[in-house]
C-alpha cells in the first residue's frame, strides 16, 4: 500500500525551527540577563567596598590632619621655647660684655688717640673721638680687627681735620674720627676661636708630610 503525506510538512517543520528558534532566543536572552546581573551585582559590590575603603581612608586622613596639626603647633611651641631659652642663656652669657668692650679699648687704644664718647646699639658700637694724625686712627682700626677676640669688623664712618686748645695762645691739629665695631656675643666668640684653633691645627698637620720627607732626604 502506498502512504502519501498530504499534509503541508514544510510549514510544518518551518514551524519547529521557528518556534525552536525563538526558545533559544528566550534561553539566550534569559542566560545572558543573568550574566549581565551577576556582572552587575559583582561590579555593585566592587564599588561599595571601594567605597567603604575610601570612607576609611577619608577618616584616617582627617585624623592624621588633626595630628599634623597638633605636631606643627607643638613644634611652634618648641621653637619659642628654644628662643625664650637661647634668649635667657645669650643676657646670661652677654652680661660681661661690657667688661670685655672696655677692656679692649683701653688695652687696643694706641697712644694720642682719645675716645670723648662710646654707644651701643645692638651688637653695634660706635666710637667718636679724637687723633693726632691719621696714622693713629689707621693704627686704632687694624687693632680692633686683628687684636681682639670681641671685637670685629670695624668700620672708619668719617674722619675730618680739627684742632684742639692746649693753652689759651696753642692749639694742635688733630683728626675727629667716628668709626663702628661689631661686638661679638659671647656663642659668637667661642665659635671663632674654635675654628682659629682648628685652622691653627690643621696647618702643622699639613706640613708634618714635607717635613718628614725632607729629613728622610738628607
Amino acid at each position: 500500500m502506498i502512504l502519501i503525506n498530504l499534509l503541508p510538512h514544510r510549514e510544518a517543520a518551518r514551524k519547529r525551527r521557528r518556534e525552536l528558534f525563538f526558545i533559544t532566543l528566550g534561553i539566550s536572552g534569559l542566560i545572558g540577563g543573568l550574566i549581565a546581573g551577576g556582572i552587575f551585582l559583582w561590579y555593585a559590590a566592587q564599588i561599595s567596598t571601594q567605597q567603604n575603603r575610601n570612607q576609611v581612608l577619608a577618616t584616617e586622613i582627617k585624623r592624621l590632619e588633626g595630628q599634623i596639626k597638633d605636631i606643627a603647633t607643638l613644634q611652634e611651641e618648641i621653637a619659642a621655647l628654644r628662643a625664650r631659652q637661647q634668649a635667657v642663656e645669650d643676657l646670661q652669657s652677654d652680661r660681661n660684655l661690657p667688661v670685655h668692650l672696655l677692656n679692649d679699648l683701653v688695652r687696643l687704644l694706641p697712644d694720642g688717640v682719645y675716645i670723648q664718647s662710646l654707644r651701643q646699639e645692638g651688637q653695634t658700637v660706635t666710637l667718636q673721638g679724637s687723633a693726632q694724625s691719621n696714622e693713629r686712627v689707621s693704627e686704632l682700626l687694624r687693632n680692633l680687627g686683628t687684636g681682639s677676640q670681641w671685637l670685629t669688623k670695624p668700620d672708619l664712618v668719617e674722619i675730618v681735620a680739627g684742632t684742639v686748645a692746649l693753652s689759651p695762645r696753642e692749639q694742635r691739629r688733630v683728626s675727629n674720627f667716628t668709626l663702628r665695631v661689631r661686638l661679638l656675643r659671647s656663642s659668637e666668640a667661642l665659635k671663632a676661636a674654635s675654628a682659629a684653633s682648628a685652622a691653627g691645627s690643621a696647618t702643622p698637620v699639613a706640613a708634618a708630610p714635607a717635613a718628614s720627607g725632607e729629613k728622610r732626604n738628607p
